[in-house]
């Protein structure tokens, strides 16, 4: 399967997917680690890669969505972007409305 393929339905199939440096646990890098603390603070579950242990993946997932740097946070499908726009929304109070609604319509989509 093309990698591309493969990053594709990682986003598709999980409503809440961070691509990060690391692990939520054991973050490799400073934005990875307060954009995974961030989404941890909503208390609604999500998923991660480590771009670290997958090569393909880190070189390819710039060109996915044509956003160059990591973290990538993508919610529903879509490419929420990166540490500093998921750090504002939830600073504005909308990360985890948004966060719980991509759950809830794949939770209805089983």
């Amino acid at each position: 399967m093309d990698v591309l393929e493969r990053i594709d339905g990682q986003v598709k199939n999980n409503p809440i997917v961070i691509y990060m440096k690391g692990s939520p646990e054991a973050p490799s890098c400073g934005f990875s680690a307060r954009a995974s603390a961030t989404l941890a603070e909503t208390g609604v579950e999500f998923s991660y890669v480590n771009v670290l242990t997958d090569p393909e993946i880190f070189e390819n997932l710039p060109r996915y969505a044509n956003w160059p740097t990591f973290p990538q946070i993508y919610i529903d499908g879509e490419l929420a972007g990166g540490g500093d726009i998921i750090i504002e929304m939830h600073e504005k109070g909308e990360l985890k409305g948004v966060l719980e609604e991509a759950a809830a319509k794949a939770k209805s989509a089983e």
